[in-house]
């Protein structure tokens, strides 16, 4: 008899002990005050996509902005890191899906900087340095890699079609599925999923027997050429729709973004070689970016 009632009793108080200890749900951070007016001149100077929206979606930008600073961490790794790498990180995060509101990254919790490139066991000196950045999987998971160099650049040259911080976070969309194989399911219409599938492995094909516009790196695999279009795309939409209009109007379709219809530019202001440099180092412009 006492079996009978001791038995559940430490069935429950293994339960119990078991759940207390699993981890709390983590609390999404809201955006209290408005970006720094330093911090809105970093993303003119520097963000083309930010240009290109109107008054009320730059506000909404910034604030998404913020929001994935207040909930993601960025690490700099051997490299000292400044506003604008906070920055050009979380715009390269919000750029692919600015048009969906409620969207959170759930599959990262870190960014970590590398002044340069980094090898496959992220040394950063020595031979085999080839990578620019990347989406972490096993004890890695849920972390993502970049080096410092390649994010400013991808925003710094905005005729290249490349961003390799976008590259990355297009990675992390695709995953949202379960899997990186180029075929977002969480963007794409059950509808479109047969199509353009067979674009992929026709543009992959075409770049395999030819040279053409789009980044050979593309044709590695479905996964890597999804991300490399992604680039062009919201770097170069105009040249993308005039040299490949069914591969614009499908990623037009996912992105939820008449990329087209936006002037993309960066504000140039005239500098003066002793005023504070725009990048939000606190040195003077001729001893930083001059």
């Amino acid at each position: 008899m006492w079996a009978v009632i001791f038995i559940p009793f430490i069935a429950f108080v293994l339960y119990w002990l078991i759940a207390s200890k699993k981890p709390k749900k983590r609390q999404w951070l809201e955006v209290k005050a408005p970006l720094e007016s330093g911090k809105r001149t970093l993303l003119e100077q520097n963000v083309a996509y930010y240009n290109g929206l109107n008054d009320k979606e730059q506000f909404r930008f910034e604030t998404r902005v913020q929001e994935f600073l207040l909930n993601h961490n960025v690490y700099g790794i051997k490299t000292e890191l400044e506003d604008l790498d906070y920055l050009l990180v979380a715009s390269s995060a919000i750029i692919p899906i600015f048009q969906f509101d409620n969207w959170r990254y759930t599959n990262i919790r870190e960014v970590l900087i590398y002044p340069d490139t980094f090898n496959h066991n992220f040394e950063t000196e020595g031979a085999g340095r080839r990578i620019l950045g990347m989406v972490g999987t096993g004890y890695m998971n849920g972390v993502m890699i970049l080096s410092r160099k390649a994010l400013r650049d991808g925003f710094s040259n905005t005729s290249d079609k490349r961003n390799t911080a976008i590259h990355e976070f297009v990675h992390l969309i695709d995953k949202m599925d379960g899997y990186i194989d180029g075929v977002p399911e969480i963007l794409l219409k059950q509808s479109y999923c047969i199509p353009w599938v067979n674009l992929i492995r026709e543009k992959i094909e075409e770049m395999r027997l030819r040279k053409g516009d789009i980044n050979p790196y593309g044709a590695t695999n479905e996964a890597e050429f999804f991300a490399v279009v992604s680039e062009y795309f919201f770097e170069r939409p105009k040249l993308l729709k005039s040299k490949h209009p069914e591969l614009y109007a499908l990623l037009e379709k996912m992105f939820d973004k008449e990329m087209t219809k936006k002037n993309l530019f960066l504000k140039r202001n005239d500098i003066s070689r002793n005023d504070p440099c725009p990048c939000g180092s606190g040195q003077k412009f001729k001893k930083c970016c001059g």
